[in-house]
């Protein structure tokens, strides 16, 4: 999820009623709601070594506390210097019950981030595998203006209660802040429940799903089906922004993967193109060194989809090659980002003539 989610979200958990319980609840929780994502120190290693620890430690249930210790020794920096100064709070200073409520918005950040088809790793390293929700977008507009009003709304009503002389109450927004999480947790289960179904369409309608010709094997988009006995790995479905029953589906076969767009309002799918059946290619010794570099390793310890292709720039076949990594789950275009033509979170490396790692790159950016 976008970084100003994250703290909104943890802003508003603060207004429901933490912030009357502890001083600095609101500051505290709206750093810990987006602090996880502290691991983009990373880059300074390079692109690699960014997305080799992308969502790690920083977001794991063995991390969160050490982080929300952290945090609160910070807190706590701030107001001995503040009681220096005189200030004062409107909330008891219980660093105790802060820690908790710094926690809680740690927790919110993973929840968030499962939600994405990113996926997190929170049970890592005891448990290395990806969990991803995948049913609402990186960026949710719904959600976004959902958090922003439960915030601003109380101010804006606060300026007109001030023009009447209302009496300013000392913690305003609460209902408001509650709302918007109420409202924010009727759109997760509203898309969640959509996403089930998105899956659950796509296995029904699997065998009416027409197999276009392999690269080596005749056959006809209109009369080759798939057999009944195919057997499928997994099926995901990934969401588009605003609408909850638009969704990107990818069915994982032994031999290829099968993407089509499902609208679960109407149970309609959109036609086929060639473009939406992609043939898992055969391992050569190119694409297995690719596998055991850096980026190889890192990329399909994380991609769920993976689609690994090479080109030869050198019209010699004992030329250097170029070996791409890409996750069908960010290869299709929604009204926010055209990912097809541009796709996100490509890896890329270049082998010399001996299968030797000459460079790596991830979205363009070379690691040094």
């Amino acid at each position: 999820m976008e970084p100003v989610t994250h703290i909104l979200t943890g802003a508003c958990l603060a207004r429901a009623g933490c912030n009357r319980k502890a001083a600095y609840a609101t500051l505290a929780m709206a750093v810990a709601a987006e602090f996880p994502d502290i691991d983009t120190l990373w880059s300074i290693g390079g692109p690699v070594a960014s997305f080799e620890h992308h969502r790690g430690w920083t977001h794991t249930l063995l991390g969160l506390p050490f982080e929300a210790t952290f945090l609160v020794l910070l807190v706590w920096l701030l107001h001995r210097w503040r009681t220096r100064h005189g200030g004062i709070t409107a909330a008891p200073v219980r660093f105790g019950l802060l820690w908790c409520f710094v926690l809680l918005a740690l927790l919110s950040h993973i929840f968030l981030d499962w939600t994405n088809n990113y996926g997190v790793r929170p049970f890592f390293p005891f448990n290395p595998h990806w969990y991803a929700g995948s049913f609402v977008f990186i960026f949710e507009p719904v959600l976004f203006v959902f958090l922003l009003g439960g915030l601003v709304l109380p101010s804006l009503f606060g300026l007109i209660n001030s023009e009447v002389g209302a009496r300013k109450p000392a913690f305003r927004g609460r209902g408001w802040a509650v709302a918007a999480l109420l409202g924010a947790c009727a759109l997760w289960g509203w898309r969640a429940f959509e996403h089930s179904k998105a899956v659950q369409t796509a296995h029904l309608d699997f065998d009416a799903i027409p197999v276009p010709p392999h690269p080596h094997d005749p056959g006809t988009l209109e009369t080759v089906l798939y057999p009944a006995t195919t057997r499928i790995n997994s099926i995901s479905a990934s969401p588009y922004p605003i609408d909850p029953y638009h969704w990107h589906v990818i069915i994982d076969t032994p031999e290829l993967y099968q993407t089509q767009t499902f609208d679960t309002r109407t149970g309609l799918a959109e036609p086929l193109t060639p473009t939406d059946t992609i043939f898992k290619s055969a391992p050569t010794l190119a694409t297995l060194a690719a596998k055991r570099s850096w980026l190889g390793q890192a990329y399909l310890d994380w991609s769920q989809y993976p689609v690994v292709s090479q080109t030869s720039p050198d019209p010699n076949p004992n030329g250097p090659v170029t070996v791409t990594f890409q996750d069908l789950r960010f290869l299709y275009d929604t009204p926010l980002l055209k990912m097809r033509g541009r796709a996100p979170l490509t890896g890329t490396v270049f082998l010399d003539p001996n299968h030797r790692v000459e460079r790596m790159e991830l979205d363009g950016r070379a690691q040094r």
